[in-house]
């Protein structure tokens, strides 16, 4: 038996095997309008085989994206091309999935490949927000620290992005709160300040990430799944640790979520990240044997062989790849060849090059 290659079960939705298309921001979108870039991307490599699809990062609003260039899902227009694309990664036999996210104190930034920091306002940059007013970097804009209104708009915001991906066809929703982003910010104590309920002891950091999930699982069908992707550790003295990790997501799972995604990092410039093949999965290992819920690992996970033993020792539920995936849309292909797994079918049109045994 090849673990990789075995169904997972998450609510009414069956996952044909355990690879997921990790959310990777394309940063090629105009006005959060997804198009022919993303349909591709995303397209090819439910044809390649993966169990699960994920979209980049969606802003729930304009000011939630990282660069002007970011996919969004904030408003009705931009549900057509969206469609389009989950239905596809259907007809192949994929699951479409959606990650939500808001950008807060990273917004407003340029592209990777047109340099790094902040684009000032008059540049066509916007206002930032995060739980205080302390900046990511001295490259980056200084946020303005989220009022109680602003919070409800955050709520609602993901409120009606998640209703817009459920329309749009998709059958999975991660609330992204990793990597530095706005719900990650509020919870570390290392960018979250805030001395009213949404700052200081650890119920109070995960307040607004609770009532997200709360909001999303509101309009979000029970029968559907429901992720969060967290940074599991901050890899910084006095951040987000694993065993506050852990703690969250034994509440996640009492609140509705039926996986966590475990990352790690993204929160401050001065992280110190011990790097290695599969250096991220011990957290998805650890939150899943202490906390009781399905992980999934990601992180330099490059090899079928490496990507199976993770499910076959049972660390983790699901393995998301990102730059593999970028190097081989075919990789859970090849990796069933390798593997020795015969249940993973080939798209009809590529059967007369499907290796022989």
């Amino acid at each position: 038996m090849v673990h990789l290659f075995t169904p997972l079960q998450l609510r009414t939705i069956t996952l044909r095997n355990r690879i997921v298309v990790s959310p990777m921001c394309e940063y090629s979108s105009t006005d959060g309008f997804a198009n022919d870039w993303h349909l591709v991307h995303l397209g090819s490599r439910a044809v390649g085989g993966a169990g699960l699809v994920m979209t980049e990062a969606a802003a729930v609003s304009p000011e939630g994206r990282i660069s002007p260039q970011d996919l969004g899902i904030w408003k009705d227009e931009q549900m057509e091309m969206l469609q389009r694309i989950a239905r596809f990664i259907t007809d192949q036999g994929a699951v479409p999935g959606m990650q939500l996210a808001h950008a807060g104190r990273k917004a407003s930034t340029v592209r990777p490949w047109e340099g790094s920091g902040k684009i000032d306002i008059a540049d066509g940059g916007w206002e930032v927000y995060g739980p205080s007013a302390i900046p990511f970097s001295d490259v980056y804009p200084t946020p303005v620290a989220l009022s109680q209104e602003g919070i409800l708009k955050v709520l609602n915001d993901f409120r009606k992005a998640a209703l817009r991906a459920l329309q749009a066809g998709f059958k999975v929703v991660e609330i992204h709160a990793a990597h530095g982003y706005l719900l990650h910010s509020f919870l570390s104590p290392l960018s979250n300040q805030r001395t009213d309920e949404y700052g200081g002891s650890f119920e109070n950091r995960v307040r607004l990430l609770l009532q997200t999930v709360e909001s999303v699982r509101a309009v979000w069908p029970q029968e559907l799944p429901l992720l969060v992707r967290i940074s599991a550790t901050d890899w910084a003295a006095n951040g987000w640790n694993p065993d506050e990790s852990v703690r969250l997501a034994a509440i996640l799972k009492r609140e509705g979520v039926d996986l966590v995604d475990c990352s790690s990092g993204g929160l401050v410039p001065y992280q110190k990240i011990e790097l290695g093949p599969l250096y991220q999965t011990p957290f998805a290992e650890k939150v899943r044997r202490e906390a009781g819920i399905a992980t999934g690992a990601v992180g330099l996970i490059t090899t079928a062989a490496e990507a199976e033993s993770i499910i076959a020792g049972g660390r983790a539920d699901l393995v998301l790849l990102a730059r593999e995936l970028l190097r081989d849309p075919y990789f859970p292909l090849r990796a069933a060849h390798q593997l020795g797994a015969d249940s993973i079918k080939w798209p009809l049109q590529y059967e007369r090059a499907k290796p022989r045994k």
